[in-house]
């Protein structure tokens, strides 16, 4: 929330024996009107009511006014002349003008802006390093307008959702039925300017928790941080004529860290410590840049969005198409580009979309970024623009922020715990037009390449217990996360290619992947900049073949879009190896911008665009997006439609998978440890062999049930929208789990090699011996999760009405799922002989999941639940068959009883059937 207040003095921290001793000064009050929410309702309220105890009497005169004829005498809580409050002051002029003396900073608001729509951005210049609280990202953005009441100036978010097109009467009700919010308030703070009618509002408001950065630093350390207002100040401001920007630096504190229990119970709740990347955790520093941004005056002609291409949208409902079945409409989201000659075949841009280098980024990469960023030109020629992108680099005496509304930028940023890269941007929700975005790259796209892992991460029990889990998915699809797995690529390819002693990390050749790594990077990043979403079917356009053809990767790429999310593509040791990167736009590229960018007349523009979008059955043009690929939260039925995958059939890259991953720990093996190695060498490169396989299980449980998804308008083009994939591919992706992920022969290692994974010693926590066991059941689990799901089961159960009465005879049914998984999983109750710990580990996971779902309610279909059952009742009678083996060992015996008498005990429990 904004929240503006009123302040006499802008204060810089205080230095002093608190300061210097690292603990965080106390909070002074301003010395006029507090901040926060209490004071913005007072300050509101006190501007508008009168002083208390006046009264007016009836006739008409004010109690205590002067006699008539008397000099009237100034009222004290009227607003100072403008002259006085500005006097000696220095003046920024702008869209907002900015005045600024000593550490006095004021905002003069012309007359004419009041009532009119503006943005208002911020973007976070500088914070913790830690915990998903870096520095040079974008945050929030409104619509705002300003309202004078009286001596009040009000700042209020426009409710831009819900609009009335075409109807007076309409627009009037939609506006009566959904609010605006009032972002906060402040008194005036001089009286009217006599020419220019203008006021001054002391920009002491922006200091303030805007953005609600408390809430995250709440959600990241559970402690109860507050904005120190009094330590908090302006380092900077400056305008133009479009735009205003001022950089904040607000301190947040908060008193204590509570102490830790001096007992810790028996199964505590995982809490997360204090911040660890600040000399004392109860203070800290957030760097805010603040952009007051003038809106086009001509609004761009808006263009509506199609979903058989993937562009972020402006989307809000229109009342006033009472016609329409969907009132909603959904505008894409786009720079304006017009030619300077509109007639011309290839034409320069009126205004070219222009990208600013920030000087942070290092010298040595500089010259990458800058290739990623004009790649897209090549897109942006065929629809007839030369230069449509260009790139300016920041000087290094410059006196702006990247950050601030009028600079399109790139910027580096680190963080103890980071690796990704954003691409967000501003738009103008009346039209979708895109008049700001700021790029934020992580540090671990090059340096990842050179020891992600260990420089950044480290290689903690926890991290390594964790590695075959899934990361967290973020909160909205505009988020782009790509190096959270990506740098991970980087660390294995260069960990295997080492490995392999084709490629030394100080070589040439390495030197050239990074290069070819960061703009690779930085085009997906641009392409997000340019209103492109995530494409995560384009790496099935490239079949295997092609990925070994360096010919063929070097032209098209490694995958036919650069907003897939694409794994280095790593050959085997007896294949040709193409590109490790794709190094240059797809096939979908061209089309996306083409669709987005293409000039148009007016009149031929639906037609026009039907006509590109038609193009949609174009195998190189095949698209899906976060949400058809997002298989770890109940979606993701599509098994083509992935992540981190590449090539035209996922199975063979999950078996391709498999065997680098066990190649790098083989050749790490043989190799065995030499004096001169980094300490942690071995235990990074299991890591790093782990992560690989980290999503495979899951994905490749997609196949089971699967739906092969087409996204097509209805009547375009005769195909489904759903075809079931083939049983012989659902079967094949049961037989992989069982020969691969199920099996202990694919996570073996010598006892030496296991004795050797060194800690690293200078640091306090050191983390333990590593469990191979517990790592391998984490994929494992992946697998029986997705496989004994509600969901899997109520598609397979379904497939039969998607099949003609000649294909049902073949199709995968549910008791063939479950029958295979568990002959597969419990496969030594036939065989005999001893059960490995690995193995018992993995039945006991599918016998609780089996016990789970008889005793407990669930919302598995009924022929699911009949069919666990029946299962159960067969598993139980092979476990009393084996029950009594001998030759095995007691670990072996007792884990058959105990299983048998767990499996007894649910078959004859009561449930309560809904």
């Amino acid at each position: 929330m904004l929240i503006l207040s009123g302040c006499a003095a802008l204060q810089r921290p205080a230095a002093g024996p608190a300061a210097a001793s690292g603990s965080p000064a106390p909070a002074r009050p301003p010395a006029a009107v507090g901040g926060g929410a209490a004071t913005m309702a007072a300050a509101a309220g006190a501007a508008a009511a009168p002083a208390a105890g006046a009264s007016a009497p009836a006739g008409g005169s004010a109690a205590g006014a002067p006699p008539p004829g008397a000099a009237a005498r100034p009222d004290p809580a009227a607003p100072r002349p403008f002259a006085d409050v500005i006097r000696e002051a220095k003046v920024d002029d702008g869209f907002f003008p900015v005045w600024r003396k000593d550490e006095k900073v004021w905002l003069e608001i012309p007359s004419d802006r009041f009532g009119k729509p503006f943005l208002l951005t911020a973007g976070v210049s500088q914070s913790v390093g830690e915990r998903g609280l870096y520095g040079g990202q974008m945050a929030n953005g409104w619509m705002v307008e300003l309202r004078r009441i009286g001596n009040t100036v009000q700042l209020v978010a426009k409710n831009t959702d819900f609009v009335a097109s075409g109807d007076p009467a309409l627009a009037r009700t939609v506006r009566q039925s959904f609010s605006d919010s009032l972002l906060g308030a402040a008194p005036v703070a001089s009286a009217e300017h006599p020419q220019r009618k203008s006021v001054l509002v002391d920009a002491a408001f922006l200091l303030s928790d805007i953005v609600g950065y408390s809430t995250l630093l709440e959600a990241a350390y559970r402690l109860p941080y507050g904005l120190d207002r009094g330590n908090s100040w302006f380092e900077s401001a400056r305008a133009d004529g479009n735009s205003t920007s001022l950089n904040a630096n607000l301190h947040f504190v908060t008193p204590r860290i509570p102490a830790p229990p001096l007992v810790r119970p028996p199964t505590p709740t995982p809490m997360p410590s204090p911040p660890t990347t600040t000399p004392d955790p109860r203070s800290l520093f957030v760097g805010i840049v603040y952009s007051l941004q003038q809106l086009p005056q001509q609004p761009m002609a808006p263009r509506a969005a199609d979903p058989r291409l993937g562009h972020f949208t402006d989307a809000f409902t229109d009342y006033g198409q009472e016609l329409k079945p969907n009132l909603r409409v959904h505008h894409v989201a786009r720079w304006r580009l017009e030619k300077k000659e509109p007639d011309a075949a290839l034409s320069e841009p009126v205004q070219p979309i222009t990208y600013w280098l920030d000087r942070n980024i290092p010298q040595r990469y500089r010259a990458s970024v800058e290739a990623g960023v004009l790649e897209w030109n090549k897109a942006f020629e065929r629809i007839g623009f030369k230069n449509a992108v260009v790139v300016k680099q920041q000087p290094d005496d410059a006196t702006f922020d990247t950050l601030d509304a009028s600079h399109a930028s790139i910027r580096w940023f680190v963080g103890s715990d980071v690796g990704f890269a954003r691409g967000p941007s501003v738009r103008d929700p009346r039209t979708g037009e895109i008049l700001d975005a700021d790029i934020a790259m992580s540090d671990v796209f090059a340096r990842g390449a050179r020891r992600f892992a260990t420089e950044d991460l480290g290689t903690s029990p926890a991290k390594l217990q964790s590695f075959a889990q899934p990361f967290g998915r973020h909160q909205h699809n505009a988020f782009c996360d790509y190096a959270e797995q990506s740098s991970d690529e980087a660390a294995f390819a260069f960990d295997l290619l080492a490995a392999r002693a084709e490629l030394p990390p100080d070589s040439p050749e390495v030197e050239a992947i990074v290069q070819a790594y960061v703009k690779d990077v930085i085009m997906h990043e641009v392409g997000h900049t340019l209103g492109l979403k995530h494409n995560f079917k384009a790496s099935t356009t490239v079949n295997r073949n092609q990925l070994q053809d360096r010919s063929f990767t070097e032209a098209n790429g490694i995958v036919s879009s650069v907003m897939d999310y694409t794994p280095f593509n790593i050959a085997l040791a007896n294949e040709r190896q193409g590109n490790y990167v794709t190094p240059t736009l797809g096939a979908y590229d061209y089309w996306a911008i083409e669709y987005a960018y293409k000039p148009i007349p007016r009149e031929q523009e639906a037609q026009e665009l039907g006509r590109i979008a038609a193009r949609s059955t174009e195998p190189q043009l095949a698209y899906a997006d976060d949400a058809d690929a997002d298989s770890g939260r109940g979606g993701g039925i599509d098994p083509y439609t992935n992540r981190f995958d590449l090539g035209d059939d996922p199975l063979a890259w999950y078996r391709k998978r498999f065997a680098l991953s066990r190649e790098l720990w083989d050749r790490v093996q043989a190799r065995g440890a030499r004096p001169g190695d980094d300490p942690q060498r071995e235990r990074r490169v299991l890591a790093s062999g782990f992560r690989q396989l980290r999503d495979i299980p899951q994905l490749t449980a997609k196949y089971v049930g699967g739906m092969v998804v087409q996204r097509d308008l209805p009547g375009t083009t005769g195909r489904p929208t759903y075809k079931p994939v083939e049983p012989a591919r659902q079967r094949e992706a049961l037989r992989f789990l069982a020969d691969s992920v199920f099996s202990v022969d694919s996570f073996r290692f010598r006892p030496e090699f296991l004795a050797s994974l060194s800690p690293d010693f200078n640091e306090w926590e050191r983390g333990q011996p590593v469990s191979i066991p517990t790592l391998v059941l984490g994929l494992q689990t992946q697998a029986l999760d997705r496989l004994m799901t509600a969901g899997t089961a109520q598609r397979v159960l379904d497939l039969p009405a998607y099949l003609t009465a000649r294909e049902r005879n073949g199709a995968l049914t549910l008791n063939e799922v479950y029958g295979t998984l568990q002959s597969s999983i419990w496969r030594e109750l036939k065989q005999g002989g001893e059960i490995d710990g690995m193995r018992r580990n993995l039945q006991r996971e599918h016998l609780k999941r089996v016990q789970a779902l008889l005793t407990r309610p669930s919302d598995l279909p009924a022929d699911a639940m009949s069919l666990v059952r029946m299962q159960a009742t067969e598993l139980q009678a092979q476990l009393k068959a084996s029950a009594g083996r001998s030759g095995v060992s007691a670990e072996t015996r007792a884990h058959l009883q105990e299983s048998l008498s767990t499996l007894n005990e649910a078959l004859r429990a009561t449930m309560v059937r809904s």
